[in-house]
């Protein structure tokens, strides 16, 4: 595993400068705005295990129940899309989805699915990335992403380039629809986080390749916003993403960043990583169509020590 010293101080396109990195990243210079009726918009923790930093954040966000409410039925989207284990950090960490699938069910939910369409075969990416038996030890339900009959085909008026395509009936079924994606680095997008994440939505990625990837991202956005994200920064893969190539392509980050805004919480984990906002285009994109806010001064910010 590389040293917490030797990721700062080499070159690997993170820019955190001097010897020891700020806690969190680009976000320890912003100025925070008060929280309203004590709860904030955007929480950052550091330094616990995902669940410990799961729970702190959504104490400083409202909980759970501010989410989901009795007998709702819930849709949690991990990274699951690569046959790698946790400590790859290529998918969500398990630890971090079990707890997420029991809380929502500790706030009401009748059922917890959770799903991806993964890019290696997907019994092996659900088993071998460990959120299989996660979900299943609390009480979720695993639901398959690689057969197109599962898919329904959709219109979005609004979108610039991505005016239709086909997404899961999950997304389609469900009252509430929670993000999770690892924080890591992207050949093609610098970083993928929660926008990005939402390409595992959808039967036809190739079309998002073939067609501006960074405006196909963003637009999706105009058929439908996940209620609650929350990235998952634990292990941070640093290089060679979106599958990675070994564990020295990964450091500890010991990291979680949760709000609503799906802009705002991809802008503090890119400064968590090193980049500017601005400086990602499907994340510039999407705070244009006005999907959301990168200007995080804006909002209130609960910085989390563990």
């Amino acid at each position: 595993m590389m040293k917490r010293r030797e990721f700062v101080t080499r070159s690997v396109g993170v820019g955190l400068l001097g010897a020891v990195a700020p806690m969190f990243g680009g976000l320890d210079t912003l100025a925070s705005q008060p929280a309203v009726q004590g709860n904030y918009d955007l929480a950052a923790v550091r330094g616990g295990t995902p669940p410990q930093m799961f729970d702190k954040a959504m104490e400083a966000i409202g909980g759970m129940g501010r989410f989901v409410k009795q007998g709702q039925r819930v849709l949690i989207k991990p990274n699951i899309g690569w046959d790698t284990p946790p400590e790859r950090a290529a998918n969500t960490n398990p630890d971090l989805v079990g707890r997420m699938v029991k809380a929502a069910f500790e706030a009401g939910a009748s059922d917890v699915f959770v799903f991806d369409h993964t890019c290696d075969q997907w019994d092996r990416a659900y088993r071998n990335s460990g959120i299989e038996a996660a979900v299943r030890e609390n009480g979720g339900t695993i639901v398959p992403g690689n057969n197109e009959r599962n898919y329904r085909e959709v219109s979005i008026p609004n979108a610039k380039i991505l005016k239709t395509t086909k997404v899961h009936e999950m997304v389609l079924n469900t009252d509430v629809f929670i993000n999770v994606p690892v924080l890591k680095h992207h050949g093609s997008t610098t970083v993928t986080l929660a926008i990005k994440n939402l390409m595992g939505c959808v039967w036809d990625r190739r079309f998002y390749h073939a067609n501006n990837l960074s405006q196909c991202i963003a637009d999706f956005l105009a058929f439908k916003k996940p209620d609650l994200n929350v990235i998952d920064g634990y292990r941070m893969m640093t290089r060679n993403g979106p599958r990675g190539v070994s564990v020295a392509d990964v450091v500890d980050l010991g990291a979680l960043v949760a709000g609503s805004d799906i802009v705002a919480v991809d802008a503090a984990a890119t400064l968590m990583f090193g980049s500017q906002p601005n400086d990602i285009a499907h994340i510039r994109i999407a705070e244009e169509m006005g999907f959301g806010t990168t200007n995080l001064e804006q909002l209130s910010i609960n910085r989390i020590r563990i």
